[in-house]
């Protein structure tokens, strides 16, 4: 992972957490056990992914351009807060085992899709410019301290 540029590593993350996506969106109607195992893993995936972004990735960018509280971090962080209601409003359906999720999904993938779009080419390309390769070793080393327990819990009881 440490010879990863940030920005192949998160794309690479992005593709897997599309594909347990999509892969809930296959069978919440035919199979709502294998639904919410995808649902919890992407989840649970994508919350670690927004942590690393905001406790990792941003603060350095921030640091390197002296854009804090201004720039494409704080329109990422907003677009977090988006997502994350989004994220909620599936979650309360799954834990109540309703599969017409579809209105939350699409508002989810819409807003993913731009948000994804804005970092894979412009926010971690100029990340990826700016660290030099221990910060960037140092980088992956402090996302593999991000332990569960920051993430929260998802599905437990259902």
């Amino acid at each position: 992972m440490e010879s990863e540029s940030i920005t192949r590593y998160y794309e690479a993350d992005h593709d897997r957490l599309d594909g347990l996506f999509r892969n809930f969106q296959a069978s919440k109607r035919s199979n709502f056990q294998k639904a919410k195992d995808s649902f919890r893993e992407f989840k649970i995936g994508l919350q670690r992914h927004i942590l690393w972004e905001e406790h990792i990735l941003f603060p350095l960018f921030e640091e390197k351009t002296l854009m804090k509280g201004t720039g494409p971090t704080e329109v990422m962080r907003r677009e977090h807060i988006q997502i994350k209601d989004l994220l909620e409003a599936i979650h309360h359906k799954v834990q109540a085992q309703d599969s017409e999720s579809d209105q939350e999904e699409e508002a989810l993938l819409e807003v993913l899709g731009a948000h994804n779009q804005k970092e894979e080419h412009i926010l971690y390309p100029a990340i990826d410019r700016l660290l030099s390769p221990d910060e960037r070793k140092h980088v992956f080393h402090r996302m593999e301290g991000v332990t569960g327990e920051e993430l929260g819990t998802c599905c437990s009881g259902h």
